[in-house]
């Protein structure tokens, strides 16, 4: 049997260093909701790839359409020859966005291609040339989405100079000290000190901050973002590329927005979960904006694949099916619980758990003080939950929070047995000082 260490020993040599790997475990094998190593040790997956095996690992129905494919074709190239389950996909999801519509979808491989060419088409619709995102925010390691990401290390650092007419503003955090109102001062700050309202193409914003700490944007702080678009003429991007495809308790996490305020973006970047593993991205927006590129302008060789269409719309199907929507609040509910009453019992470096849905976070301090962040012992309890069993992943601006992902079709029984685990963890980190 190989083992990680030997494993580990040959990715040392062979791969470099500049991309990380949160365990030194080795994948072998999925079971749904479960992982297991090289070693043929067992994990309970609370990472699900970074929100992208929101159906478990190996769902037998995504399996099986992907292998049905595999027996027709694999590639042909969408802008050479054009194949149904494309259109198919773009069809139903066209019919659920959260978009005033009619809408159309293009597809592409990745989060961060779809952030590009979200940008590419509100510069071709208005005709300007600003982007305005947010401090915390993350849309990719390709140069523009990494001008775009509110993060430097270690996302920035060493690769600039990073492409021109990108602004960052601050995002609202209520738990840090800086609210709605605050942001907007922040975004009309910027406004009057960095780029004319006249010049700024989109706002573009993530509805949670992913790798920013599962911060969830206010209805009330949409609700002003969209006044002051309509009002300068600015398109609202919603980045829902590790929020969508039920993790947050509805298909989209701007469903929650649209519900209570009415407010929808002009433009949606979907990616991760919605082909149960394989890569696949797009961007939706409304007809009209979507149709401003020429001819030719957009596109690439593989977006849009054909394995990554039919599983998307196996994915589409399954989350009807299995009512994953539902199923996502309840296991948010579950793991929110058992957090804050570990919070209560005393664990005063639990400083805060939060997020909608399934999207969960545990943000770690000092002594309950939000202004005290807790990076190490985030690091720490990771690496302890991993010797537990559990695979899991820290995120945020200060390093300090870690997030529930697990697979949406994940059992009771599974989602009991691995916050029993983590509760063992957080106890004796709580009794070591």
């Amino acid at each position: 049997m190989t083992t990680n260490a030997e494993l580990w020993a040959r990715r040392e040599a062979a791969v470099p260093r500049g991309v990380a790997s949160a365990h030194q475990r080795f994948f072998e094998r999925g079971d749904n909701a479960e992982a297991f190593d090289a070693e043929g040790q067992r994990y309970i997956d609370l990472a699900s790839g970074i929100a992208v095996c929101n159906t478990g690992h190996g769902d037998p129905r995504i399996v099986a359409a992907v292998k049905a494919q595999l027996d027709r074709f694999s590639h042909c190239s969408f802008q050479v020859t054009p194949y149904e389950s494309y259109i198919a996909l773009a069809e139903q999801l066209n019919a659920i966005a959260p978009i005033q519509g009619p809408v159309k979808t293009i597809f592409f491989t990745t989060g961060a291609e779809a952030l590009e060419n979200a940008v590419k088409v509100a510069r071709a619709h208005t005709g300007r040339r600003g982007i305005i995102t947010f401090q915390g925010g993350y849309h990719g390691r390709t140069l523009l989405t990494l001008a775009m990401t509110g993060k430097v290390l270690p996302y920035k650092a060493k690769f600039g100079p990073m492409p021109t007419d990108v602004f960052h503003t601050r995002f609202p955090i209520p738990y840090h000290g800086f609210d709605e109102g605050q942001a907007i001062e922040a975004l009309e700050a910027v406004f009057a000190s960095s780029i004319e309202p006249s010049a700024v193409a989109a706002i573009v914003l993530e509805p949670v901050l992913g790798e920013g700490g599962f911060y969830n944007a206010s209805y009330k702080f949409f609700a002003a973002l969209r006044e002051i678009c309509d009002r300068h003429g600015i398109l609202l991007v919603a980045d829902e590329v590790q929020s969508g495809f039920a993790r947050t308790g509805r298909m989209f996490a701007m469903d929650w927005v649209n519900e209570a305020t009415g407010v929808r973006p002009d433009i949606m970047t979907i990616a991760k979960a919605m082909a149960g593993g394989f890569p696949i991205s797009g961007v939706m927006g409304r007809a009209e904006v979507m149709d401003a590129p020429d001819m030719g302008g957009l596109g690439g060789t593989y977006g849009g694949s054909p394995l990554g269409c039919v599983a998307g719309l196996e994915v589409l199907k399954i989350i009807a099916e299995d009512r994953l929507c539902e199923r996502a609040v309840a296991i948010g509910d579950a793991i929110k619980g058992r957090l804050r009453s570990l919070q209560q019992r005393g664990l005063g470096f639990i400083g805060d758990v939060r997020g909608p849905g399934a999207m969960v976070a545990m943000e770690l301090v000092q002594d309950r003080d939000p202004a005290r962040p807790d990076p190490a012992l985030t690091k720490r309890i990771v690496a302890e939950a991993a010797e537990e069993g559990l695979l899991m992943l820290s995120c945020g601006i200060r390093g300090n929070v870690i997030r529930f992902l697990p697979a949406l079709s994940a059992s009771d029984a599974i989602i009991e047995e691995a916050m029993d685990r983590l509760e063992r963890v957080l106890l004796r980190v709580g009794e070591a000082g």
